[in-house]
């Protein structure tokens, strides 16, 4: 039994041993095994671009052992020889492709974009703008345009072809405008209204007869043709010994002149929008609210303000040959009291009288050279008003007619003009520019006191002494 008993134990330490040095070599091959390492990635490829169905030609430094393409739908390689391969593109899109020898080791890798064939584009681009430096790409399945052009209509044309050939993808216009021009726009709007009014009528007042046969008589001319009289004079006469008549003849005559001068200037960088204007606003009602439980009622109004005055609002583009495409938008309106509108507003000792706004405005699209004028807008208006009153019958009696009708004449006449003239213009030295106040300086209190003049110095910088003597009236208002 003893020598048994001895037999197992060595048999168990003989298997505990080699268990310890089974463990003991595992240790050992884990340190000593290498961790992996990337044997190729897109750090060391190449980038190719391809259109869709074009390939390109590789030639390998070594002969070529096996390939790796990370998806064949994307693009594909063909091998014709040992040293020479094909890059195929099939669809859009991106994928790599890896040529490797036969120890395994790396000859070449290609990150492969596969994009929509831009060749006819770039054709087409290169025809129309021989000399810029523009450049087109796909991306995924956009385009990419790059590059820079001198005006932005070359920018936009380029963006449209890009847009037709280049079939359904998105455009993205990168394209840099090389010194945008500046444009400035002189508008000139011209207006002289005639007008001239004739008035002759007779009103007459009293009783005509004796006794019972009585006949009264009123007459008011209402000269409905300019809608009031300019003026009246009354005549009283007694005819008879009781019957007292009263004559009023109203006569007069009027001729008037209105002339209108608004030009305003304003630049703008090309392609932009610019807006002027020089003018006010009026307050009008817009509403109102009234507390019906107060005696009297407690009204308040709610006010908006309309604009009036001399605006303009352009859009310029500089196009080749110096000509410039204007959108153009320009209004002169001032306050008026004809057609205007009287409120009656509870609680208020008089009416609100609301102003009607006369406005002559132009908006148009025109295309003029740089420093070239083009009369815009334009307009020759006439109107003759003619109206008689009288009482019917007697206003046709010869001679004795004229005492029971009234005659009202108006004629208004009305030119405009709108002109636009427009300059491609560049930054100067502000001492090159002058100013409305150029030169002007205040007079002192004995010589508007005494001598009635406004100012003491003003002229155009650079023109003779201008304090010597003048021959006669000057300063900044003169008649």
């Amino acid at each position: 039994m003893g020598f048994k008993a001895l037999i197992r134990t060595a048999a168990l330490a003989a298997i505990v041993a080699s268990a310890a040095a089974w463990h003991g070599l595992g240790q050992a091959a884990e340190q000593r095994l290498p961790m992996p390492q990337v044997a190729a990635s897109e750090n060391s490829s190449s980038f190719v671009p391809l259109g869709v169905g074009k390939s390109v030609v590789i030639d390998l430094p070594g002969d070529v052992k096996d390939v790796l393409v990370a998806d064949p739908k994307i693009a594909n390689a063909v091998i014709r020889s040992a040293r020479r391969a094909y890059l195929i593109g099939v669809a859009i899109g991106q994928t790599s492709v890896y040529f490797f020898d036969a120890q395994g080791r790396q000859l070449a890798g290609f990150d492969i974009a596969v994009t929509r064939d831009l060749n006819g584009v770039r054709a087409a681009l290169r025809q129309m703008f021989p000399d810029a430096d523009l450049r087109i790409e796909g991306v995924g399945d956009g385009v990419m345009l790059s590059g820079s052009l001198s005006s932005p209509v070359e920018a936009q044309q380029a963006f449209d072809v890009a847009t037709r050939l280049a079939g359904d993808g998105k455009v993205v216009n990168g394209i840099v405008v090389k010194g945008r021009d500046q444009v400035m726009l002189k508008v000139t709007v011209a207006e002289v209204q005639r007008e001239v009014i004739k008035q002759l009528g007779i009103d007459l007042a009293g009783t005509l007869g004796q006794g019972s046969a009585v006949l009264n008589f009123a007459t008011n001319n209402p000269f409905s043709a300019f809608g009031q009289s300019l003026s009246t004079s009354a005549f009283i006469g007694t005819f008879g010994q009781t019957q007292k008549s009263l004559v009023i003849i109203k006569a007069m005559e009027r001729a008037g002149v209105i002339r209108t001068l608004a030009e305003p200037t304003l630049s703008a960088i090309s392609g932009e929008s610019a807006t002027f204007l020089a003018g006010g606003e009026f307050p009008i009602p817009a509403g109102l609210s009234c507390d019906t439980t107060k005696s009297p009622p407690l009204c308040q109004a709610s006010i908006e303000f309309k604009k009036f005055g001399v605006s303009m609002n352009f859009t310029p583009v500089v196009q080749s040959e110096g000509r410039i495409s204007l959108k153009v938008m320009t209004e002169v309106s001032d306050l008026s009291s004809d057609n205007a509108l009287s409120l009656t507003v509870p609680g208020a000792t008089q009416n609100v009288t609301i102003p009607s706004i006369r406005v002559r405005r132009a908006d148009t699209t025109v295309e003029i050279p740089s420093g070239g004028t083009l009369a815009m807008a334009g307009m020759i208006q006439e109107q003759t008003k003619t109206a008689i009153n009288g009482i019917p019958g007697l206003q046709q009696l010869p001679v004795l007619g004229a005492l029971f009708r009234s005659r009202d004449y108006l004629n208004n006449q009305t030119e405009l003009m709108i002109l636009v003239t427009p300059y491609i213009v560049r930054a100067v030295a502000q001492k090159d520019l002058s100013r409305p106040d150029d030169g002007y300086a205040d007079v002192s209190d004995p010589a508007q006191i005494l001598l009635g003049r406004l100012n003491r110095i003003y002229g155009v910088q650079g023109r003779a002494d201008p304090n010597r003597t003048y021959n006669g009236r000057f300063g900044f208002i003169m008649d």
